[in-house]
């Protein structure tokens, strides 16, 4: 029996010294798969879940991109745009937290985020909400600084296209979104009308033809 104990006792600073690796091992990795200035699933971390959610339901997949990003950064500074990114992030995720989705930011002023969505009448009312939301203005240096955003989603029939092409088609109505000025606008059609440059919707940042100072 002392012999039992005697193991017991010694094995137990080793069982602890693992499990505090193990909690540690795993802060490290939520971490990782987390944006810092946010919060929010980094783009692989969001991906995953949401595919795993596209796979299962009916879902609306929506691209959000904050209106007017570059001139905020212009008139009040990075500190100001940063405080902006938060705030659009810390709105979006309590919206998504409610629909019991997936959110993420994908980079820079750009969102995306996957909900179920298994009637088509409710998706013009959530969109109205999330985008009275996130247009709130943002608190910053003792002012409040006007925020606007463009919603892209694409809503269709279950099971329906990869994530991919999802969000390309989403991406593509936020652009439709932001020419006509901001608000949101649903696509239904998964065939991406746009040509694509180097991955990304032509016209877009990272392609070879973005007009400088045109509609992002």
């Amino acid at each position: 029996m002392s012999h039992t104990l005697t193991a017991i006792s010694a094995a137990a600073p080793l069982a602890a010294g693992w499990t505090v690796h193990s909690l540690w091992f795993r802060r490290i990795l939520d971490q990782a798969r987390r944006d810092p200035l946010t919060g929010l699933p980094t783009r692989a971390a969001f991906e995953m879940h949401a595919a795993r959610l596209l796979s299962r339901a009916r879902c609306a997949v929506l691209l959000i991109d904050l209106d007017g990003f570059k001139a905020l950064n212009d008139t009040f500074g990075h500190a100001a745009g940063d405080a902006a990114i938060r705030a659009a992030g810390e709105r979006l995720g309590t919206w998504v937290h409610v629909q019991n989705g997936a959110v993420g930011r994908l980079g820079g002023d750009e969102f995306a985020a996957v909900v179920r969505m298994p009637h088509t009448t409710d998706l013009p009312l959530e969109l109205r909400t999330l985008h009275e939301l996130l247009c709130q203005p943002v608190k910053f240096d003792g002012r409040l600084i006007s925020l606007g955003c463009s919603i892209g989603a694409y809503h269709g029939p279950f099971p329906g296209p990869s994530l991919p092409t999802a969000l390309r088609v989403a991406d593509e109505a936020m652009y439709g979104a932001k020419q006509a000025g901001g608000g949101s606008l649903i696509a239904s059609n998964p065939t991406p009308v746009y040509l694509t440059v180097n991955g990304r919707r032509d016209g877009r940042s990272g392609t070879d033809f973005d007009a400088e100072g045109g509609v992002k």
